[in-house]
């Protein structure tokens, strides 16, 4: 009998961890290959795992809700093959053979030798969300082996250092530490820099809550809106944001549209929308301004050849989520026009695969679907720009021609960007939503399918 072990999947470039919602196995239960072993999510999608072997599950490593680093061990199979084998699942992860080979930049901070214990042999197991509360809390190896807790094998589960910390704050109980026995220590090296002394612990999410006068509504974030608004707020704090505006005339184009839908979706058999129109033109831009379409890693920049178009979705609970039309730029605009459908729709009908949301380069975002003229988005890491349509009016706007000036009715649209401005200075910033204002103000209204 050999072991098979199931890994949590790479789920994209900027996802280092996901969050465990479900076992549908549990130790005993036999599996075949390709089942369904657990669901997990990201602040991007939520995702089944497969089994990538046939045989019993052997032991689960990790409970519901536990948050677990991309490339760990989350469960172990029991097969009749030979030899031990080490398996990815569907999106291939890096094999791990230790705790510190899965330790992920998403990790803020861990103190140098700090110890981490694997269940297997006996020895407590701390997830990396476990280690890293503890160190902001001052609490040392010591204190944590103490803890009492309430997660699978008795580990210490983010519900369990949480309540200790109020405890500890409200001045419970003291405690006296004892030095854990050495053989339970594994040590983690960490290539961190320490923080510095002066610095105070963050304060716990466990404090008392606040009071609120008066007649008020208390709703508690949903998993999904908590993930969305952690990924916001990281955001703003990795890039310098910079918005520019600009107008365009789409006149053209709504009218070329307005002429040829009823033919498109009789002979494609799918709506076209004003999406497609403003991805063809995008990625237009792109490739004579390949800057954008980029990501800084360090001090380096990564220049990506690929143009992957992410758009924005709103979801029926309100929510949103960016699907990637990959290789946007090998598309014709019947090819942009299927998969922006089909991935619109999969979105709001919960069918999104962990791959529609990766590896997007580009996003756009369509503030106008809600009535907004423009907007002020917010960039999408790792990427380096966001651009954002408005709700197209008809105004009337000046003509010039060389027979003088006249005032017509036409359509007016405002495109808004926001850019990374470590890379992206205003000048080009500006070049290239004017670029793609000017593609979609000279749109050929004689255009065929």
């Amino acid at each position: 009998m050999a072991l098979v072990d199931l890994v949590m999947p790479k789920l994209g470039e900027s996802i280092m961890e996901a969050t465990i919602l479900r076992w549908h196995k549990k130790p005993g239960d036999n599996i075949k290959m390709d089942e369904t072993v657990l669901d997990i999510a990201t602040d991007k999608v939520d995702s089944e795992v497969p089994s990538t072997a046939e045989g019993v599950l052997s032991e689960v490593l990790f409970s519901e809700n536990d948050v677990v680093p991309i490339g760990a061990v989350i469960a172990r199979i029991a097969t009749s093959a030979a030899d031990t084998i080490v398996a990815a699942p569907v999106a291939t992860a890096p094999v791990v053979e230790s705790v510190a080979e899965f330790v992920e930049e998403a990790i803020p901070y861990q103190p140098a030798g700090a110890k981490v214990s694997a269940p297997t042999n006996g020895i407590r197991f701390y997830s990396p969300l476990v280690l890293n509360i503890a160190a902001q809390e001052g609490i040392g190896m010591a204190e944590l082996e103490k803890i009492p807790g309430t997660g699978n094998d008795n580990r210490v589960t983010k519900k369990d250092i949480l309540q200790y910390v109020s405890t500890r704050k409200g001045g419970g109980t003291s405690y006296t530490p004892q030095a854990a026995p050495k053989e339970d220590v594994l040590v983690v090296p960490m290539n961190r820099v320490e923080q510095p002394a002066q610095q105070q612990p963050a304060p716990s999410p466990s404090m008392a809550p606040t009071v609120y006068s008066g007649n008020v509504e208390i709703i508690e974030m949903d998993r999904m809106r908590k993930l969305i608004a952690d990924h916001m707020v990281k955001s703003k704090q990795t890039s310098p944001h910079v918005t520019s505006f600009t107008e365009t005339d789409v006149t053209n184009l709504v009218q070329w549209r307005d002429k040829m839908k009823k033919e498109f979706e009789k002979r494609e058999g799918t709506k076209i929308t004003f999406t497609p129109l403003f991805i063809e033109a995008i990625v237009k831009c792109i490739k004579k301004y390949p800057l954008i379409n980029s990501s800084v890693d360090g001090d380096r920049i990564i220049v990506k050849k690929d143009i992957n178009i992410g758009m924005a979705t709103a979801l029926p609970s309100g929510n949103l989520i960016v699907p990637v039309i990959k290789n946007a730029d090998q598309l014709n605009l019947v090819g942009l026009t299927k998969q922006v459908n089909n991935l619109a729709d999969s979105a709001r009908n919960g069918k999104l695969k962990a791959d529609d949301t990766t590896g997007g380069t580009f996003t756009l975002t369509n503030v106008g679907t809600f009535g907004s003229l423009m907007g002020t988005p917010i960039i999408n890491q790792p990427q380096v720009a966001v651009l954002a349509v408005g709700a197209i009016k008809k105004r009337p706007v000046v003509i010039e021609t060389p027979h003088g000036d006249s005032i017509a009715i036409r359509h007016m649209m405002y495109l808004s960007m926001s850019y990374d401005h470590r890379i992206i200075d205003g000048s080009l910033g500006a070049t290239f939503l004017t670029a793609v204002a000017n593609e979609l103000q000279n749109f050929n209204p004689d255009r065929d399918l």
